[in-house]
């Protein structure tokens, strides 16, 4: 006959708690939890960031030079408040020195009688700096903007109940919610044209598949920042522009390169190829077949589709975290009507469908991919 089974015990003697059971160890424990307050806090690292690049921190440093820094009174002296909260700020900029957002060293002054911190800009913040012409704060800002970050807290209620994250937090699809509010469509034009500079820096770099081209359309163009990049480095290049009305509407004129206002579901204009950056990951497979087999149609027997956007197994994941690509995957749960990032096998299945039986990977300094697709 069997007896009841043993009871687990502490070192005391005592029988273990449900929590004490679900850890192998102490120190397993402890460790899990210092992880756990990490996460709970996460989100202090972005709002902390989001104050300083506000105030403009990382651009007063940054115009003293490549190795510039500022004590904390010339930081204050520089701030458009005649009463500015100094220990509030301090405060702020100890915890970015603590996550390596900024540099921080100390100085001796009058005669060494004084001491001072300066701080000073990290590989991170150098990225913050809105006066660089490769700068992610457009980007920063855009994603951090309540409007995008409120789909974030609906996760749950699109797991138990289906529907779009964006939507049950602003009411509208975004591209629908982009087209009626005008500042939210200048913050995410504004934050795709910073992608699009730091992106096409990535691919002109490294892909010469633009030589031999008269013609290119770039559909989902936006502003037209990528298509320009090209045209400038590929003069003989005719390029075309191709995004919603209400996009092009508001795109500066660009030499050598023609907007056109339409709808990619519809149709897409002629050219020898066609070029997609961050578009295809918007949408679901349905929606990337109509896509692609409009691309299709657009461009000749010898033509080519040439996409911009991740590939989740790429052998290519350069210096960034591979991790980025999931979190990229969530932007799409968060912002998209069905998108997501796709597997090298998920891009083999919507071009084939789409038209595109061949296809080659190219691994790029970025985040992105290019999937070079043929007819």
């Amino acid at each position: 006959m069997n007896g009841p089974l043993p009871v687990a015990t502490n070192s005391r003697g005592h029988a273990l708690t449900r929590e004490e059971q679900l850890f192998e160890s102490e120190e397993e424990q402890l460790a899990g939890q210092a992880e756990a307050w990490r996460y709970t806090f996460a989100f202090v690292e972005s709002v902390a960031v989001k104050s300083v690049v506000l105030l403009g921190i990382p651009d007063m440093i940054a115009r003293h030079g490549p190795n510039g820094a500022l004590s904390l009174s010339e930081i204050v002296a520089a701030l458009p408040s005649p009463s500015p909260n100094v220990a509030c700020l301090f405060r702020i900029l100890r915890f970015l020195v603590a996550k390596k957002f900024f540099s921080a060293h100390i100085v001796t002054k009058n005669g060494e009688m004084e001491m001072e911190m300066r701080y000073g800009l990290t590989p991170a913040s150098k990225w913050m700096v809105k006066e660089n012409e490769t700068s992610l704060v457009p980007m920063f800002l855009m994603q951090n903007d309540g409007r995008s970050v409120a789909p974030w807290h609906h996760f749950d209620e699109c797991v138990l109940e289906g529907g779009i994250a964006f939507e049950r937090a602003n009411g509208a699809h975004i591209w629908d919610y982009a087209s009626s509010h005008l500042d939210y469509n200048r913050l995410f034009n504004e934050a795709m044209a910073c992608s699009s500079k730091i992106v096409m820096k990535a691919v002109l770099s490294k892909y010469k598949g633009f030589d031999g081209l008269t013609s290119l359309v770039d559909v989902g163009g936006g502003t037209g920042t990528a298509i320009a990049e090209i045209v400038r480095a590929y003069p003989r290049i005719r390029g075309f522009n191709y995004d919603l009305p209400h996009v092009v509407a508001t795109a500066s004129k660009l030499q050598g390169v023609e907007h056109i206002g339409g709808d990619m579901f519809e149709s897409v204009p002629s050219a020898d190829a066609v070029f997609m950056k961050c578009i295809m990951h918007d949408w679901g497979d349905e929606e990337c077949i109509r896509i692609l087999k409009n691309c299709r149609k657009a461009i000749p027997e010898t033509g080519k589709v040439i996409i911009v956007d991740v590939v989740l197994d790429a052998r290519e994941k350069g210096v960034l975290d591979p991790t980025l690509g999931l979190v990229s995957d969530l932007v799409m749960v968060a912002h998209s009507s069905g998108g997501k990032e796709r597997t090298d096998q998920e891009w083999k299945h919507v071009l084939a469908q789409g038209g595109f039986g061949r296809y080659n990977i190219i691994g790029v300094p970025a985040l992105q991919s290019i999937i070079e697709a043929f007819p």
